[in-house]
């Protein structure tokens, strides 16, 4: 495996330094990964402790031996992020001071490459975050029918030509199953007309993607829990956000944009009760790598920072419909 660089880890860092001015503060770490992130966040903020979700177990092992030594400061927990309040609840926590998400796929999965992440690497078509769940990319490309294709194709890997590399991933798997990803990569390949193939960097990468958030349920996932999580902040705290694609940056800033709009009808000399914003967005837009991040740590190029603060009661989450 290559060295894991955290990606936007000052940012991140200093979203979340509500949690200097809170004894026994509360942070969580929604996607916790190989432990950069919250490594870096226990290192800061000497007076908090810190739960890592993750749904993978295999990372999960890993972060513990590296946050051993930050002891009862730090727990992993074995679960997706939007069972966030249930793990809260579970312990006995009801408001926390921080919370981070960084999206998508890990660097740990892409560089284990019999997990299958990567159009680069030839490996069993599985996209699991979670070994232990059921449904496979080798599931969904041998089982799921020519429209359901299409519409994952389109609609998570935001690919132009998802009829068409459908209909060939359907006639292909009538002569034999497709088990690896290097074969699934060719036949995306060569079902993109050339000149598309030309540019935008590999032509397997936006289907890898939509097959990936389909296996994982990640959008779906996510629609439930940063509504969730905004809620569980105490006032003056914070939530960071990290994303990969429009997809899910687009969500995230819907639900910041629902915290932090005023619900008051237009033209009303004072706002009533409870009308007020529940948020104050820490990023104007989405906040991008320096080039020099990017150039050290080239995951990073596609990465979109935001950050909010709590700063009242009320919940974001009967505002937004997702």
């Amino acid at each position: 495996m290559v060295a894991h660089i955290p990606v936007m880890l000052t940012e991140c860092v200093q979203a979340l330094d509500a949690a200097d001015a809170v004894q026994d503060a509360v942070l969580v770490d929604c996607t916790l990964g190989l432990g950069g992130h919250s490594e870096a966040l226990l290192t800061r903020y000497p007076k908090a402790r810190l739960l890592g979700l993750d749904r993978d177990p295999e990372a999960l092992e890993r972060s513990r031996a590296r946050l051993a030594p930050f002891g009862e400061r730090f727990e992993a927990v074995h679960a997706v992020y939007d069972e966030l309040p249930d793990v809260l609840a579970d312990r006995g926590i009801k408001r926390i001071h921080g919370v981070l998400f960084d999206l998508g796929v890990s660097s740990m999965q892409l560089d284990m490459r019999e997990r299958g992440f990567a159009y680069a690497y030839d490996a069993p078509l599985d996209m699991r975050m979670d070994q232990t769940a059921s449904l496979t990319a080798h599931d969904v490309v041998n089982t799921y029918p020519v429209g359901d294709l299409t519409r994952i194709l389109r609609d998570y890997g935001e690919e132009r030509f998802a009829k068409r590399v459908a209909q060939a991933i359907v006639a292909r798997r009538s002569k034999a199953p497709i088990e690896r990803t290097g074969e699934l990569a060719e036949l995306v390949r060569e079902s993109i007309p050339a000149a598309t193939r030309r540019t935008g960097g590999h032509p397997a990468k936006r289907a890898f993607q939509g097959l990936r958030i389909e296996v994982n349920g990640e959008l779906e996932v996510l629609n439930r829990a940063i509504p969730r999580a905004v809620d569980l902040l105490a006032v003056g705290g914070r939530i960071a956000v990290l994303s990969y694609h429009s997809l899910e940056d687009r969500l995230v800033k819907r639900v910041f944009a629902a915290g932090a709009e005023s619900t008051a009808p237009r033209g009303l000399p004072i706002a009533p009760p409870g009308t007020e914003p529940i948020l104050k967005l820490l990023t104007r837009g989405a906040q991008e790598p320096t080039e020099a991040e990017v150039e050290a740590n080239p995951r990073a190029a596609s990465a979109k920072f935001r950050a909010a603060e709590r700063v009242r009661t009320g919940s974001v989450r009967a505002r937004f419909t997702g």
